[in-house]
């Protein structure tokens, strides 16, 4: 898969100019409304001082939760922690495309940070459409002609196509944040990198969207070998022929995902450079934790066993290139997060360039990288471009290059 090339904020001349930010503030919200992990709303801030510094007139945009769910809340909390981390007092407005919305974004001077409401007060955000659907929806119509350009970095959100994503960019000249830039720097190195080892760590329970991922690994020759954990590496065992015990079978049973295996089992036969756990850490019926062979897995397998540490963290010491996704066990409880905290390790003191999906794995690293590892904001964005699907951001923005900067050279 080759990324277009898209312009960013250092490309174009922003002096003067009023700025609409697509950012992903989308936080894990407590009982009490309070935000639990502010780490994505300190992601953007890198790119709101370039725009400042660039002295451009800042509006922010992001969603929070979905209506109906407890982390559906206002913006204003996040506005409080966004003035924390900037060191500066960031105007909000409970409204997004309101007479007040409108009235604030017209008044913003250089050098000013407005934050809107969650976008998701619009109904209009929570439809899919194709991009030329989203830029007439009332959300693009009454806020684009208030700027002069659109800046897109939200990762995580790539992979939908609603309107704040994939309609601006039809309607305004069209660029990307620093966290968007880094991100498709880091993924750019999956396809154009041609130096190998290149090995995935693919572990987690999603096996249905890790098959995706495998498939297309394999078509296109990319990796040389995947290392499978989690619910994934038990499934891709039973693919291979291997027995489990009937506990083990029922869930996968219960998950749906027998019906998988002709489809895994043919990605095996056609050549698919796929390991699975030889052993696992297991919680038994007693309460007792026991690690056995996964020929004599007894009870209920819920991280991988000593000599798989081992073997995968030999291959990923030798590797050019890592991708890891999803946890190796079951890292809620203590007793099994063994698997995924040494697996990490052999990745960040290894000499390969190391790309970590969002979720857990980033939570359990961050503050703890490299110049060469890169901690991707976006779990299911990351999905999609590994599976080779499509991004509509990335489709929409490449439209919005083309139309709008047919003279301009990226630098």
């Amino acid at each position: 898969m080759k990324l277009p090339k898209l312009f960013s904020i250092h490309d174009v001349e922003l002096k003067g100019s009023k700025v609409l930010v697509r950012v992903d503030f989308n936080c894990p919200i407590g009982s009490n409304g309070e935000i639990l992990d502010d780490s994505r709303i300190r992601a953007h801030v890198p790119t709101i001082k370039e725009l400042l510094r660039r002295d451009a007139a800042v509006v922010l945009i992001s969603h929070q939760g979905r209506p109906g769910e407890p982390d559906f809340v206002t913006l204003e909390n996040h506005c409080s922690i966004l003035s924390k981390c900037l060191g500066m007092n960031v105007k909000f407005v409970p409204d997004v495309i309101g007479p007040t919305a409108i009235n604030e974004v017209r008044n913003l001077r250089a050098g000013e940070v407005l934050l809107l409401d969650n976008l998701r007060l619009i109904s209009e955000e929570i439809i899919e459409a194709v991009p030329e659907v989203q830029a007439r929806t009332y959300l693009v119509r009454k806020l684009a002609p208030n700027f002069n350009y659109f800046v897109f970095d939200a990762f995580a959100t790539a992979h939908r196509s609603q309107p704040s994503i994939v309609g601006f960019p039809i309607v305004l000249p069209s660029v990307i944040g620093e966290v968007m830039k880094r991100e498709l720097d880091a993924l750019s190195r999956i396809y154009e990198v041609s130096e190998g080892p290149k090995v995935f760590v693919l572990g987690g329970a999603k096996v249905q969207d890790t098959i995706k991922i495998v498939e297309y690994l394999t078509k296109n020759k990319v990796a040389d070998r995947i290392l499978t954990a989690g619910l994934v590496g038990i499934f891709f065992h039973v693919a291979k022929g291997g027995s489990v015990n009937k506990e083990t079978l029922k869930v996968l049973e219960s998950k749906g995902l027998l019906s998988l295996i002709p489809r895994a089992r043919k990605l095996i036969l056609s050549g698919a450079p796929i390991e699975t756990p030889y052993d696992y850490r297991s919680f038994k019926d007693g309460g007792e934790v026991v690690e056995d062979s996964v020929s004599r897995l007894d009870g209920k397998a819920l991280d991988i066993g000593s000599y798989t540490i081992s073997m995968y963290s030999e291959l990923i010491k030798e590797a050019k290139l890592v991708v890891m996704r999803g946890p190796a066990g079951y890292i809620e409880d203590e007793r099994f997060r063994e698997g995924t905290v040494k697996l990490l390790k052999a990745a960040l003191n290894s000499n390969a360039y190391v790309i970590i999906g969002g979720g857990h794995l980033a939570a359990m690293v961050e503050g703890n990288v490299r110049e060469n590892v890169h901690v991707s904001t976006g779990g299911g964005a990351l999905l999609i471009f590994l599976s080779g699907e499509p991004l509509p951001a990335i489709d929409a923005l490449a439209e919005s290059t083309k139309k709008f900067f047919t003279n301009l050279t990226i630098k």
